[in-house]
């Protein structure tokens, strides 16, 4: 068997990748470096010299995770620069579940001393991004982050996405609420 050696990049979004899952099962707290090694295949002490810690590698995978949304919303602007536009671009990624949970587990660890002020710039640039590519007021994009905000918990919960599972009466009359068509 011939081993295929990586560059440092990109065995840096291998790691990233193995992150995104293991983040997203488990957690900040319920995630250790060792699941991550197993599921990118490589050692523990690998993954901490190339991250040094597990919070910079949580962090890394939370910005690479806040970059993904980023960059689709800055594409829908492109085409559409108002605030259902990006609202149905943000659809496309209840595809790849794994890295709107790792957004939520970033977001509850807002209040720990070292993730705290990462985590809030994180979410003050998405919130930021989504002004100056449509022009929404504070309020306006307040209520778009509140509606994105239930998508991605209904999304998390396989309420929402291709994974869905079949729909409870509860779900079919918040669904008919959101802001732009599930189907």
């Amino acid at each position: 068997m011939t081993r295929i050696r990586l560059t440092a990049q990109e065995r840096h979004a291998q790691l990233v990748a193995a992150a995104v899952t293991a983040f997203a099962r488990g957690g900040y707290a319920g995630t250790t470096t060792d699941q991550v090694a197993r599921i990118a295949g490589v050692s523990q002490p690998y993954v901490i010299r190339i991250f040094g810690t597990k919070q910079e590698l949580f962090l890394a995978t939370m910005w690479h995770a806040s970059d993904r949304v980023q960059r689709i919303w800055r594409e829908a602007a492109a085409v559409d620069p108002t605030l259902p536009g990006l609202g149905k671009a943000f659809k496309a990624l209840l595809a790849e579940r794994d890295l709107l949970v790792v957004l939520l587990h970033a977001f509850t660890t807002g209040s720990d001393p070292g993730l705290g002020d990462a985590v809030r710039q994180c979410y003050g640039d998405m919130f930021m991004l989504v002004r100056e590519l449509t022009g929404a007021t504070a309020e306006q994009a307040r209520d778009f982050f509140a509606s994105g905000m239930l998508i991605t918990v209904l999304g998390a919960m396989r309420v929402l996405g291709p994974d869905a599972v079949p729909p409870q009466p509860w779900m079919t009359d918040l669904l008919g609420t959101l802001p732009y068509d599930q189907e």
